[in-house]
């Protein structure tokens, strides 16, 4: 059995071909619903994945509208795999790169999506290259699954996960980590939204005409306010705002968008029934309700917890520290632990900054990542 401490003796060594990747992946754009930037980064990962092994099993899913999933299958034989998951699209829009220029500052790697998640993406890909040029057998089948809608709700994704979560044994997200601690437990998400129909009238000579469509949803806004319960964890928060027909005109319409958080799925139930059955203020103004519940909870289960303390001894063979948190995010790794499948998140190298201009993550935490991940595929 290889040690830690060759595995890290092996990533260190391959610190600058991994930056290199790593850079190389960062700067083919590649957000939420661009279905070119999505091939492109396939294109890019099949590439490497071909230079490891020709033997590995590459399957490129089209969704429309969306882009390409990859499932990369490896090490096939009569076990339950372990299942490592990822995604591939990412929020920045194009362009973004200019305001946050992929760079070296000292031992942070700046770069949009860095973090969230494309390092994770290559960290899987230099673990199976590993194994192969180390002539390694992980303990079980390995399935990598990397989704080209996350960011948005994995509207497409989903399905392709919960198949793989269904055969897998378990399961290890590339996501990023928090502060370095793996993520053990995860809220689940509802993404609604509210839409006000009033009646419009000219707003200086006969204003009492028309019913105003803002002034409904800012009561409404207040409503789904009063349903935040921090003490268990819900919280219910209006995001985004827009409405108005002119300046001198009653509004007509008026929407706004709504981010649900829970940690049970009886209090998603609750939550979205309130929303569902929101009754207007005004008799005259029409509400429409669009939206649901999009991820289960993550939760921290006994299997949870029993991988987690299973990586943790393994990070201490070669005195790497890891933590345990949980956390308001949701990732693909809510809908594997829905199914009961244990789940350990946020195992991508340590950085900061996901989805803003800030974004980077940690050189001196990518071999001991890579390491870790490496070792848990080892262990029995």
């Amino acid at each position: 059995m290889i040690k830690p401490q060759e595995f890290l003796n092996y990533f260190q060594n391959r610190r600058e071909s991994i930056l290199n990747s790593m850079r190389e992946i960062v700067e083919i754009e590649s957000p939420s619903r661009d279905v070119e930037g999505s091939k492109n980064v396939v294109d890019f990962l099949e590439s490497e994945t071909r230079k490891i092994s020709s033997d590995f099993e590459i399957q490129r899913i089209f969704a429309e509208n969306y882009g390409e999933h990859l499932v990369i299958r490896t090490f096939q034989f009569n076990k339950k795999p372990i299942l490592l998951l990822g995604h591939t699209d990412t929020v920045h829009p194009r362009g973004s790169f200019q305001k946050n220029p992929t760079r070296i500052e000292g031992n942070k790697f700046y770069g949009c999506g860095i973090f969230d998640m494309k390092a994770g993406c290559v960290l899987m890909l230099e673990v199976l290259r590993a194994f192969a040029e180390l002539n390694i057998k992980p303990s079980r089948p390995i399935t990598i699954l990397l989704s080209c809608d996350e960011e948005i709700g994995s509207l497409t994704g989903r399905e392709l996960v919960e198949q793989a979560a269904n055969r897998a044994e378990f399961c290890l997200v590339c996501e990023p980590s928090a502060g370095g601690k793996v993520k053990t437990g995860r809220k689940g998400t509802g993404m609604f939204a509210l839409k006000t129909h009033g009646v419009p009238a000219h707003a200086g000579l006969e204003p009492e005409k028309g019913a105003s469509a803002i002034l409904e949803i800012s009561k409404q806004i207040e409503k789904l306010h009063s349903l935040n319960n921090f003490e268990i964890g819900t919280t219910v928060n209006v995001c985004l705002v827009q409405g108005g027909t002119a300046t001198n005109v009653i509004p007509e319409h008026a929407e706004c968008s709504i981010d649900v958080r829970f940690n049970s799925l009886p209090e998603a139930k609750r939550i979205e029934s309130e929303i569902k059955n929101l009754k207007s203020f005004d008799e005259r103004v029409k509400l429409e309700i669009l939206g649901a519940i999009n991820r289960p909870p993550m939760e921290r289960t006994e299997k949870v917890i029993n991988l987690y303390e299973k990586s943790r001894k393994i990070a201490e063979t070669f005195d790497y520290e890891l933590g345990e948190t949980e956390v308001g995010g949701a990732s693909d790794g809510n809908f594997v632990g829905a199914l009961g499948v244990p789940v350990l998140d946020g195992l991508g190298v340590s950085g900061s900054g996901a989805h803003t201009l800030e974004e980077y993550i940690l050189i001196d935490d990518i071999p001991k990542r890579a390491t870790l991940l490496a070792s848990i595929l080892l262990s029995e």
